[in-house]
């Protein structure tokens, strides 16, 4: 059954393919058809793996499987291999099963939209390309997966790239998520110069033997690859990208937030864990930089009026979330709320497709109101994926998830205290901003004409998703709830153990602040509200604390106005000159071109004849 593992991208991939060359020349049927059973397959083979990994686990709970070898040169070898271990299963089993539900909503909320083929062709491939990157067994290989998702990223962000404001928020993320992209490239390089293996186990196994703890290129190569990890991620300080990034379809957003994309430097820390413990400042920022996002992240969401941009800040928060997780060392708290958001941000994502498909694409929440009587079916998908966003006590998933990672700092010492407080305040603001889009959005007087009636590929998604967001967090529950590890127990051979706690006080405390900013976000908004005064502080945090504008300024503005400066220099003056004597010299060359055939000949003969008198006076 493991010798099947291949089929799991390749599927995605085939289909991509064959959407690419058959654009124009298949049905809006067949297409749907193709891009959605595609991933379907890949998924079906993907939790068959699973259940056979879970029963009749492979030595060593590895299976590796090489393809082919890319190259050997300088005793360096590169191969394209696929590696399945507890980590990679989780993540194969999120991108597959998410990214089919998301398929299968986006053959409904699609249909009549031009290329309609080219979506599912640039949608399968992000699916193919995140697979490759999860189950990659060399760095090399994983690259390509990451760049992959990159380039996925850009085609299906400018999507509609007739708008203008599209294309640019395409290039943007494309261009700052470049910049993590090249650190991490260094840091490959890094890693392959000085360890002497881009094999991913290989190399950590060099490292730990070949660095002590605190090296500094041990040092370097942590926060190099940090780098990339924050770029992709969308964490500070190459978060700009991601609100913006909703000019996407929303299929493409729910694809992004749960199972691809952001998801890849959360993965790329937990993969490389072995390096991050030889290097605690390393681990320690990616600890900071998470409760630093996800504070700001959540300052942001509450100054949104566009409840995409609302989800978008979100997202950034619970990555912070798992960053700050990985910064402790609670590694299988990381990965279970990386699972347990999947659920609920796709469901959250795909419930405000609902809801914009039937208001004819509005998404300013205060446009819209009562729509919990109207769009029934949206309004409970978007309630339940906002509970477990807020972390209802015992209820959801994201609960047992975000407790197990508030836990993990409350014993990581004082600087685990200190993210702890950032987390709990996190908590508080999550009831608060997602709640308040909640009782805008669903109470209150209707402001916009509701249109049309949901198919079955809208509703089965969302039913899916709703119940894995009540009932996910089930196989990984805290000692106060029986202490039951199911992920905990899988991830056991591929992750350190996490810190347990089994004072409540810190559980209480958590639950206690997200109870307090649902009620506060009732207490503010459940009567019918009006768009906020634009006051200084609603500027700063709707604009992210100013952050686009400081790059602008600092980054963009310098290097827009030393090009126009230059483009008349005495660089530009020579080439200029070039293509003036070559013009000079056109026009006088084009007047032998006359149409008289005598003189064509008289230009042969002439020429022959002097050809002739050099070879023989030579």
């Amino acid at each position: 059954m493991y010798e099947l593992l291949w089929l799991v991208p390749t599927f995605p991939l085939l289909g991509s393919l064959l959407l690419m060359l058959g654009a124009g020349r298949l049905s809006t049927r067949l297409e749907a058809l193709i891009g959605a059973l595609s991933v379907g397959l890949a998924a079906l083979i993907a939790f068959t793996i699973a259940a056979n990994f879970l029963l009749h686990p492979p030595a060593g709970a590895l299976f590796q499987q090489t393809l082919w070898h890319w190259l050997d040169v300088g005793g360096l070898s590169v191969k394209i291999g696929l590696r399945l271990d507890p980590l990679s299963l989780v993540m194969m089993l999120v991108i597959t099963g998410i990214g089919f539900l998301i398929h299968l909503f986006s053959t409904e909320f699609m249909e009549g939209e031009d290329g309609y083929g080219r979506f599912f062709a640039h949608l399968n491939l992000f699916v193919a390309s995140m697979l490759l990157l999860v189950l990659a067994d060399d760095f090399l290989a994983l690259y390509t997966g990451w760049e992959g998702v990159g380039l996925c990223s850009y085609l299906l962000v400018g999507f509609w790239w007739r708008d203008p404001a599209n294309g640019l928020a395409a290039r943007k993320a494309f261009i700052v998520t470049r910049i993590g992209d090249t650190a991490f490239l260094i840091g490959l390089l890094l890693i392959a110069s000085r360890l002497g293996t881009l094999d991913i186990a290989g190399a950590m196994q060099n490292a730990a033997q070949s660095w002590q703890v605190g090296s500094p290129v041990a040092t370097l190569a942590a926060f190099l690859l940090l780098g990339g990890a924050v770029g992709k991620s969308a964490q500070l300080p190459l978060q700009t990208w991601l609100p913006d990034a909703m000019a996407g379809p929303t299929p493409v957003s729910a694809l992004i937030h749960a199972a691809t994309m952001v998801t890849a430097g959360v993965y790329l820390i937990a993969r490389t864990h072995a390096l991050f413990l030889l290097a605690p400042a390393a681990e320690l920022a990616v600890g900071v930089i998470g409760g630093a996002t996800l504070l700001l992240a959540g300052f942001s969401a509450l100054a949104q009026n566009d409840i995409k941009r609302i989800l978008a800040y979100s997202t950034m928060s619970q990555i912070g979330y798992m960053f700050l997780a990985l910064g402790v060392g609670a590694w299988s708290a990381a990965l279970f709320h990386l699972m347990t958001h999947a659920f609920f941000k796709a469901l959250l994502f795909l419930s405000a497709g609902a809801v914009t498909m039937r208001l004819h694409h509005e998404q300013n929440i205060f446009k819209m109101g009562g729509l919990a009587r109207r769009l029934p079916a949206a309004f409970w998908s978007f309630l339940i994926g906002s509970a477990a966003l807020a972390a209802l006590p015992l209820v959801t998933a994201g609960f047992y998830s975000k407790e197990a990672i508030l836990s993990g700092a409350w014993a990581g010492g004082a600087s685990g205290r200190v993210l702890w407080v950032a987390g709990v305040l996190g908590a508080f603001l999550t009831g608060l901003y997602i709640f308040r889009a909640v009782f805008i959005a669903f109470f209150g007087a209707a402001h916009t004409q509701v249109s049309g009636r949901y198919g079955w590929r809208v509703i089965l998604p969302l039913s899916v998703l709703s119940v894995l967001s009540l009932l996910g967090g089930l196989i990984e529950l805290p000692p106060a709830f029986g202490h039951v590890t199911l992920l905990s127990n899988l991830l056991a051979p591929m992750l350190p153990a996490t810190r347990e706690v089994t004072d409540v006080t810190p559980l209480l405390l958590a639950s206690l602040a997200a109870l307090l900013g649902i009620a506060l976000a009732a207490l503010l908004y459940w009567r019918p509200a009006r768009p906020p005064v634009e006051t200084a502080l609603w500027r700063f945090w709707h604009a992210a604390a100013g952050f686009d504008w400081l790059y602008d300024h600092l980054l963009v503005r310098p290097v827009l106005w030393a090009a126009r400066t230059g483009c008349g220099d005495v660089v530009d003056r020579i080439y200029d000159g070039i293509v003036w004597v070559t013009r000079a010299a056109h026009q006088q060359v084009r007047r032998t071109q006359n149409g008289r055939v005598r003189f064509y000949t008289a230009g042969l003969a002439i020429g022959s004849i002097s050809l002739i008198a050099i070879v023989v006076l030579r």
